[in-house]
């Protein structure tokens, strides 16, 4: 009667696995016959109940149909994974024959170009380039710059405070501020950064933008230094041909002060719609540093003497590439970035 039992489940093994048709199911047949309540499990429990003179016969019979039923799961196993994986390569097919996908990578900003190019300028020329914090104390935005309580620049109308003592810097220079104060002479600094100022948003204006400012401190520093300095900055930026003027002007913070003027770089100087016909165009503001900024930063005037400069970063990218609203450098629209 065991040996009719085990036929009769080898048979109805073969039959379930043969007509299985994923891996799923055939691990369900495999649970049901050899698992811990599977029929061959049963026939094993029983196998009390057989005459000990049969019982080696019987357990010989319980494990060949064991292997067999294993042996039969595993084939069946093997042919449903090829199956499967047949399925799988025939949906999955590549057609190399097709356009591959375009990778749209970014690329950096004008500002950012144009911040990378002054810098690489500066830096060639035995410059450091120094950075500082954008909410600031009205003292290094101000005061130690010469600009005293009363002066225009400090109304509210033009500067963001945050309370009397403190606010959103409207230039750069507070970090030269800072850096002269440390006392390590020689200086040969500049600094970018983003500035903020209470105006409206129009093609040329921004409540933030962004600006460059430089500092030269040494002994025996002169107004040809300046010049001189600029002046290989200008053609190095717009190229050789380049030329620069200088204009009397007026800064609380420099003695002399000057703004400077580079020759037309769309016409050369002749004039044209670019340059409005004057052949000049007016990049950036300069001077020798004011001898009361030099003594409020603890550097002595009668010893040592300095030249500031100071330019938009996004009036020299609005130059250099022609861009006649400076808001389209703020508006992320992908058809004018890529461009660049």
């Amino acid at each position: 009667m065991m040996k009719e039992r085990l036929k009769k489940i080898m048979e109805n093994a073969r039959t379930q696995i043969d007509e299985t048709d994923s891996l799923e199911r055939l691990n369900e047949i495999k649970v049901g016959l050899l698992g811990k309540k599977g029929e061959l499990t049963e026939v094993l429990k029983g196998m009390k109940d057989v005459a000990p003179e049969e019982r080696p016969q019987v357990g010989q019979i319980v494990n060949e149909t064991r292997q067999a039923i294993e042996e039969m799961l595993e084939n069946a196993r093997t042919d449903l994974a090829k199956k499967k994986r047949e399925l799988q390569m025939k949906a999955e097919v590549i057609d190399v024959t097709l356009p591959a996908r375009k990778n749209n990578v970014g690329h950096r900003h004008p500002n950012t170009i144009a911040l990378e190019e002054v810098e690489k300028i500066f830096v060639g020329m035995g410059y450091e380039v120094v950075e500082g914090p954008e909410v600031e104390y009205d003292y290094y935005n101000f005061e130690a710059l010469n600009i005293p309580a009363n002066h225009p620049a400090k109304d509210e109308q033009d500067t963001f405070y945050i309370n009397d003592k403190i606010l959103l810097r409207t230039q750069t220079s507070p970090v030269q501020v800072r850096q002269m104060e440390r006392g390590h002479l020689p200086i040969r600094m500049i600094a970018p950064g983003r500035v903020f100022r209470a105006d409206e948003v129009d093609a040329t204006h921004s409540p933030s933008f962004h600006q460059i400012e430089g500092m030269v401190i040494d002994k025996n520093i002169t107004f040809a230094d300046l010049k001189g300095t600029l002046q290989e900055f200008a053609r190095e930026l717009f190229g050789e041909d380049t030329k620069v003027k200088f204009r009397p002007h007026h800064f609380p913070f420099t003695e002399p002060s000057a703004e400077m003027d580079v020759t037309c770089f769309k016409c050369g100087g002749k004039g044209c719609r670019f340059c409005k016909g004057e052949g000049w165009i007016e990049i950036l503001g300069c001077g020798m540093v004011h001898p009361k900024v030099l003594k409020m930063s603890g550097i002595d005037p009668e010893e040592y003497s300095g030249f500031a400069f100071g330019v938009g970063l996004e009036r020299i990218a609005l130059l250099k590439y022609e861009i006649d609203d400076m808001r389209l450098l703020y508006e992320n629209d992908a058809r004018f970035l890529k461009q660049f």
